[in-house]
């Protein structure tokens, strides 16, 4: 897999960098994930021509896995939900046998506990089937070690700041240990949605997809995290449009998110000479356009 690009932004009294994970070749900073989880499995034996793949996803994951899985000759199956945008649910059509999209909201409010449950029916009836798990499997953290952590490590002599986003865990477990172990007093920012309950918050209905979860990954428990922001949809939508306007970068819901808690810090690294940050365009903002980038869609966010 090849190194995503790294661009400097204009930004007043930062160093600010953006990892344009967009350039993926399936277009977000899941391609890495779903590689890494299946080359591992691969290696050790753990699936074959005769393995189903099986994953929960709002999206991006599940559009990774589809492209893989289909060039391995695997069979996959996606489990969604409503909020997912069309047009990753257009492409799984078209790329998967069986689609299962779940009705039923959870406890939370939310749908991933639902899909969860989905998944653990599908791997009881499957034959052979692969639960990638990307919630809980360490390869899905190593890969932002490995590949994402490490392209930073290399294109950055010293970084003060990363804003990671975090809903299943492994991009934020997997980056601030490598980025700890090259720069020893980086401060890593966790970046969560309203509504989340990663980090205690309350449940709350959720209607940008990306970031957040209604539970609390378990490679959380691995990640080095200094702070935490927590953003409001509205406030993720209008740091899209602000990407784009001031910064020419076409760029997700999650994008933005992670814009804000720059933002929010900028006074704070301002205080500090020659400060470098980093944070990331986790995928690109055509799936967007009508909802983040829908002034009326906007307006009817909480």
């Amino acid at each position: 897999m090849r190194p995503t690009p790294l661009v400097e932004l204009s930004f007043p009294g930062v160093r600010l960098f953006a990892k344009l994970e967009f350039a993926n070749p399936v277009g977000s900073i899941k391609d890495r994930t779903a590689y890494w989880i299946l080359r591992r499995a691969a290696e050790r034996g753990e699936i074959d021509e005769h393995t189903t793949v099986i994953e929960s996803s709002s999206g991006n994951f599940a559009a990774a896995l589809a492209t893989y899985a289909q060039l391995l000759g695997l069979r996959f199956i996606p489990v969604i939900d409503p909020n997912i945008l069309p047009t990753y649910e257009s492409f799984l059509r078209r790329t998967c046998e069986t689609v299962v999209k779940v009705e039923a909201r959870d406890e939370t409010g939310g749908f991933l506990q639902t899909r969860l449950r989905a998944v653990q029916e599908l791997c009881a009836s499957t034959e052979r089937p692969f639960w990638t798990n990307q919630y809980a499997n360490e390869d899905g953290m190593d890969a932002h070690y490995q590949l994402t952590g490490e392209e930073i490590c290399r294109d950055l002599p010293a970084l003060d700041y990363a804003f990671i986003g975090v809903s299943s865990g492994g991009t934020i477990a997997g980056m601030s240990r490598r980025l700890k172990d090259q720069y020893p007093g980086v401060k890593v920012i966790a970046v969560d949605a309203a509504g989340s309950v990663i980090f205690g918050g309350a449940p709350k209905k959720r209607h940008i997809p990306g970031l957040g979860a209604g539970i609390v990954p378990p490679l959380l428990s691995h990640a080095l995290i200094d702070d935490v922001v927590v953003v409001s949809e509205k406030d993720s939508a209008a740091a899209c449009q602000q990407l784009l306007w001031e910064h020419g970068l076409f760029v997700g819901g999650s994008s933005g998110t992670s814009y804000v808690a720059v933002q929010r810090y900028a006074d704070r690294m301002r205080s500090t000479p020659a400060v470098t940050a980093v944070f990331l365009c986790t995928d690109r903002g055509t799936a967007y356009m009508d909802t983040v980038f829908n002034t009326e869609w906007v307006r009817r966010l909480e």
